[in-house]
């Protein structure tokens, strides 16, 4: 096959989704948002997250999405049939996985996070005190706080299942390479 013939190859568009849903993902979720927590305010933190986020988890959902129709065997080999391989239903699944974690972040957690930030700002003006500052803290703050932390961490694990399924996937498809 020429170079070129591969840009017909659906197979070639599945490997580069996939590298850039593993690469985006390693970034973001390893290096990126660690060193921008650690050297920016907090504000400006925030700020960057808020505007950082959408474009990441479209980005999860949208290379998921590709990799599902740009399956090498055909998207229809994932369906769960009685006459799927055993491969392709594990392929199905961990697939399936990266774009459930990516839409949950995108369409949901996300928006919902954001919203939650907006309300700790308003209460911070009511409250004369940041949300992170030590306590004690409003009772309204408390609860904020206490969303916050819960649809923060339900991202974090979403995003950590969905690498963790982008790793497995990697391997198998390092099995097919010869």
């Amino acid at each position: 096959m020429s170079s070129l013939s591969s840009f017909a190859n659906p197979a070639a568009y599945h490997i580069l989704s996939y590298g850039a849903l593993l690469g985006s993902t390693l970034f973001q979720s390893f290096i990126g948002g660690i060193i921008a927590f650690r050297v920016l305010p907090r504000p400006q933190f925030a700020v960057l997250q808020k505007n950082t986020f959408p474009a990441y988890f479209a980005l999860q959902t949208i290379t998921s999405l590709i990799m599902l129709l740009t399956y090498p065997a055909g998207p229809t080999a994932l369906l769960p049939l009685s006459s799927t391989p055993k491969v392709h239903t594990l392929h199905s699944v961990l697939i399936g996985i990266m774009l459930v974690c990516g839409v949950l972040n995108w369409t949901w957690v996300g928006p919902q996070t954001t919203e939650v930030m907006r309300l700790r700002k308003h209460q911070e003006t009511r409250d004369g005190k940041k949300s992170y500052d030590k306590g004690p803290h409003s009772d309204e703050m408390k609860a904020l706080n206490r969303r916050f932390g819960i649809l923060h961490g339900v991202s974090s694990l979403a995003n950590l299942v969905g690498f963790l399924g982008m790793c497995w996937y990697g391997v198998l498809l390092a099995e097919r390479v010869r």
